[in-house]
This record gives C-alpha cells, structure tokens and sequence, in this order.
C-alpha cells in the first residue's frame, strides 16, 4: 500500500492534513440502496474547518514556500472551500493571504466569508459571474503585490495544479488501505468534480497502482466532456512528472446533476442531504457534496452500479456551506 508514497517521496511536502481519516459503511443508505456503500470522510481532515482541499494544500504550502513566497493569492467564490483552507494555510505558515472572490460584498459575512475574515484574509470582493473578468482581477492583485516587493504563490481555483494533484494521489492509496483493513474490494469511487484536481490525483492513483474499479466524478459545474479534458490534462502533467502514463478511457464524469449551474439547488440535492443527515448523521452541502450523492443514488436507482458492489462516496466536505 506504499507504492503511491514511494512514487511521490521526492516531492516536497508539508502535512497540514490529519490522516487517515475515517472510513466506514453505510448501513442505512447500503440497505436502501442494495449496494455497500462506504464514506471516505475528508470532511473531518482535521484543519481549518476540514474539506479535500487540505490535501492539495500539503504539497502546495511546500512549493510555495520553497519559492521564497511571502503571499498566497486564492480564488474562488464568495463562499469557497479552498479559499477558507487558504486562509487557514497562511496564518499557520506565516503568509499573507489575497483572496479574490466573485460575488457582492455582504453586509455580514457568513459561511466561509466569516472565517476568512477571522483569519485575517485580505478579501477582494468582484461582483461578476465571468471567470476570466475574475481572473484578470486576480492578476492585477498579483502584478500589484510584486511593485510592493512581495513574492505571491498564485494558485487557479481549486488549487487544481500539477503539485496539488498530488494530495488526492496520496489520498486514493489511503482509500486502498481502508479497504484492505476492512477485507473489502472496492468496484467505484463516486465523488463531486468540478475544477479537476480532486479527480485528477485519484486518477493518477489508480494509474500508479493499476487498480481496475472505476472512479465517477459528478460534476456541480463543468460540462462532461470538457471536464474529462480537464481531468486527464492535470492528471497526465503530474504523471509526466514522476513518469507515469494516464489513460483517458478510465476517466468517468456525468454533469447529469448540476441542474440550473454551480451553487443552486435540485430538489435531489436538498433530498440527498436530508437523506443523509437523517439517517446516517453526516452533513452534506448543497453546492458539492448533495449533488454527488443524487449521482450515487440514482446510480444504484438504475442499476448502473450493481446490487451488492462495493462503493465509495468520498465526502469532500463544505457542509459549512449550511450556513451561509
């Protein structure tokens, strides 16, 4: 089960991530479902409110401090994950942190908005749904931080590079070893994708390790075919790297469950979080996690996925979103 460790031990790391974290099955929703559903739950990483994106930030800190940075700059949306692990990442390590986020200033922030004001996050609000005019924005944070003399570690939303990929190698390989302690074969992994790095380092596990189950990413956002581009492109960059070879007929998404767009609501969705939270205790959200799971149980409604299979539904947290 360390295959996946040796393969990447020269590359740069500093754990802010508290592993393993649990694994276990489903017994409510397995006896709904007929199948034997298992939770993967990196909701409970253990920093910063939790979520997958503290496994991307182990191996992303590491580069960027080994550059000399002084300053992360996030992107995202007003209530975005990976900006409130930002924030967090850079008051542990004594970085500033830049967070450029789409969407109104609110009059009291909520959700993740509150933390990042906690942290101390210096927060550039954009009202605009275009990613590139966000983009652009961000840029011009950059360009501006470096007339001041500060080196920023600028990072796409998600933190979907190369180095962040990484994180969900390690993690896939941890999912393995749940599954050997449990004297259990897993057939799918089903998770929620959206800016491909989560993906991405799964996919580049299964490649190192030849595990032959399939992993579904159920797209909040991006369209099916464009994220398969997108998940095959980071996983093959990281792969070069450390050479191994993706092949792109293993990479599995369905935008089937993002309904109207990014953060709203399905009625599915706002079912399977009650489904979830009434009978097994575990709190999903309405923008990742919920529609993920509608893919999971139609799946199983369907018989895509068999009675009896083996499958894990890996909770990558923001049920802070709940609160918003």
């Amino acid at each position: 089960m360390n295959t996946i460790r040796k393969k990447l031990s020269h590359i740069p790391q500093m754990p802010v991530t508290l592993t393993p974290t649990p694994f276990h099955r489903l017994d409510h929703i397995s006896r709904l479902t007929g199948c034997n559903i298992y939770i993967k739950r990196d909701d409970l990483t253990g920093f910063a409110l939790s979520g997958n994106k503290t496994r991307k930030f182990d191996f992303l800190i590491a580069e960027a401090i080994n550059q000399g940075c002084d300053t992360l700059i996030g992107i995202g949306a007003n209530q975005s994950n990976f900006c409130r692990i930002a924030a967090g990442v850079g008051a542990k390590f004594g970085l500033d942190v830049h967070l450029v986020l789409n969407g109104k200033k609110p009059e009291i922030p909520t959700g993740n908005l509150r933390v990042n004001h906690i942290l101390d996050a210096k927060i550039h609000h954009i009202d605009t749904k275009d990613s590139k005019e966000r983009m652009n924005h961000a840029l011009f944070i950059k360009d501006q931080l470096l007339t001041e003399g500060k080196k920023a570690y600028f990072m796409p939303p998600g933190g979907s590079t190369k180095t962040g990929t990484y994180g969900y190698a390690l993690g896939f390989e941890e999912i393995l070893s749940d599954a050997e302690k449990q004297h259990i074969e897993i057939h799918k992994i089903f998770h929620a994708s959206s800016s491909a790095g989560t993906q991405a380092g799964l996919v580049l596990g299964q490649a190192i390790t030849g595990w032959t189950g399939e992993i579904h990413g159920i797209s909040v956002d991006t369209p099916q075919n464009q994220l398969v581009e997108d998940v095959f492109a980071l996983a093959s960059a990281a792969g070069h790297d450390i050479g191994v070879t993706i092949d792109k007929r293993k990479i599995f998404t369905d935008d089937s469950y993002v309904g109207e767009g990014y953060g709203k609501k399905t009625e599915g969705c706002v079912q399977a979080v009650k489904l979830f939270a009434k009978s097994e205790g575990i709190f999903l959200d309405y923008v990742y996690t919920g529609k993920a799971a509608v893919g999971l149980l139609d799946y199983c409604k369907t018989g895509k996925v068999k009675a009896g299979q083996n499958i894990v539904f890996l909770h990558t947290g923001g049920n802070i979103e709940l609160f918003e």
